[in-house]
């Protein structure tokens, strides 16, 4: 389940900024501007991927972005097509994200990038914590290694050889 790469039709994918950075270089000429720019990109039914881009103009960063978030496209687990299965922390620099499940009709209770993660995953019911840093690209990437450390009962079952029934 972890790493799987999906091949998709580019147009079927959501893409959203995360994150705009401007990059300041100091020459002997004066300064040198460069931009970065984050991109988050998913169908809303469980593939989410994030990709990172550089370059002297800001449309030319978010291309690049969205060029590599559209490489590293993963599939997530989710319960019911609505909530993940359990709760999970993922950390990343300084930057911690605790995720939890939540009931039906609860809605997605987050912030900043944790929350465009997850509305581009499909997740509808969750309840996200964001702990530590809040750099916009750390709680990003630590939602998403959340979310891929997620199990299903099903694949649960799958590793130990047995039926779902019998756990």
């Amino acid at each position: 389940m972890r790493n799987q790469k999906f091949d998709q039709k580019k147009s079927l994918l959501e893409e959203k900024v995360i994150s705009i950075g401007r990059v300041t270089k100091v020459t002997q000429g004066g300064r040198h501007f460069r931009f970065s720019a984050t991109v988050a990109v998913g169908n809303r039914k469980g593939l989410i991927g994030i990709g990172n881009g550089k370059a002297n103009e800001v449309p030319e960063a978010i291309k690049k972005a969205l060029q590599a978030a559209q490489k590293n496209v993963v599939k997530v687990a989710l319960l019911d097509n609505r909530t993940i299965p359990h709760e999970a922390t993922a950390k990343v620099g300084r930057s911690v994200v605790l995720l939890k499940p939540a009931k039906e009709g609860r809605g997605i209770i987050a912030g900043g990038a944790a929350r465009a993660v997850l509305e581009l995953a499909g997740v509808k019911d969750i309840v996200s914590k964001s702990l530590g840093s809040n750099t916009q690209v750390n709680v990003a990437k630590a939602t998403l290694d959340a979310l891929l450390m997620q199990r299903t009962p099903e694949h649960i079952a799958e590793l130990r050889g047995k039926k779902v029934e019998e756990l």
